[in-house]
């Protein structure tokens, strides 16, 4: 390879390992952000669940003693839909991928976890409804005859509820509607910086609400004074913290593709800095070539010209 070429390539791979090294720095910030925001929203998200978990409880006694809910007359289905399990015909799943690139196998992971998830969890694909954050697992799910019910692109790097609230409440109105039987959130979930792990959790029903003991909640013995009753507070609460479960996965899927994304680029920006001294290496050896030949062709012609005097001697 000619010298000139060499210095070309190298000036070129320079400019990448900028650019990776600047790409990494910027998803390095907003996973500094996002990873605080994630553990901000955990401990929210904790206190809320006690709160509801021991006001459900509450209304789950009431109801294994055939109290009425509500003093109004009123049916309480949400309450019934939110909480108490039915037979699973079909079952949702709201999965969250990434429409930006460069994040390494952060989409790849996802869509082949939920692809054998699928096959091994569903006969039939009529079982099966998604909801779909990002392109790339909505064209999977498209591609492969799942029926998608709704689909959201584009989200921020920071998202808030207020962004994500229509897909996030779709999710929870379709399970009251019946739409599906259960519904389960798909994510990678952040671990730590460099790694993460895909999950399947379930969000509705809210099966787990009355698992809450003394040694868990301090809180459990207390009686809240509500009004105009715990009935209609649940009729408030459970789709709140149901959306506000489903909010967090967001929150944690989005923190995992920043990590995935600075340590793609990190690894980017490595390989681009080992071939440029690669190529440097080369560059030396040719120039090292070039100065040897030169210099054997001096020492050859210089040869020449002695045997050439000593002939004309």
């Amino acid at each position: 390879m000619a010298l000139n070429e060499i210095k070309k390539r190298i000036e070129s791979t320079k400019k990448t390992a900028q650019i990776t090294n600047a790409m990494r720095m910027v998803s390095a910030a907003k996973y500094n952000k996002m990873a605080q925001d994630a553990k901000d929203y955990f401990l929210y998200a904790e206190k809320v669940r006690k709160m509801v978990s021991h006001v459900a409880k509450s209304q789950l006694e009431l109801l294994d003693d055939g109290v009425p809910i509500r003093q109004d007359g009123l049916n309480y289905i949400d309450f019934h839909d939110m909480l108490l399990e039915r037979p699973v015909k079909k079952t949702g799943y709201l999965i969250i991928s990434s429409d930006r690139g460069l994040a390494g196998s952060y989409n790849s992971s996802i869509i082949k976890a939920v692809q054998q998830m699928f096959e091994e969890d569903h006969a039939d694909k009529s079982e099966v409804v998604v909801l779909a954050i990002g392109e790339p697992i909505a064209k999977f799910c498209r591609e492969n005859g799942y029926y998608v019910a709704k689909e959201m692109h584009d989200i921020s790097d920071r998202p808030t509820f207020g962004e994500v609230q229509a897909i996030v409440k779709r999710a929870v109105k379709l399970f009251k509607e019946q739409a599906f039987d259960a519904l389960y959130v798909c994510y990678n979930h952040h671990i730590n910086a460099v790694s993460s792990q895909f999950r399947a959790d379930q969000v509705l029903p809210l099966t787990d609400l009355d698992v809450l003991d003394e040694d868990e909640d301090d809180m459990a013995n207390v009686d809240y004074l509500v009004e105009p009753s715990q009935g209609a507070l649940l009729d408030v609460l459970l789709p709140q913290f149901a959306e506000s479960q489903i909010y967090g996965a967001i929150v944690d899927a989005k923190t995992a593709e920043h990590g995935s994304r600075m340590n793609a680029m990190r690894s980017a920006t490595d390989a681009a800095n080992e071939m440029i001294d690669a190529l440097k290496q080369q560059f030396n050896q040719e120039r090292q070539l070039r100065v040897t030949n030169e210099i054997l062709e001096i020492i050859n012609g210089a040869n020449a010209l002695n045997d050439n005097k000593k002939k004309e001697d």
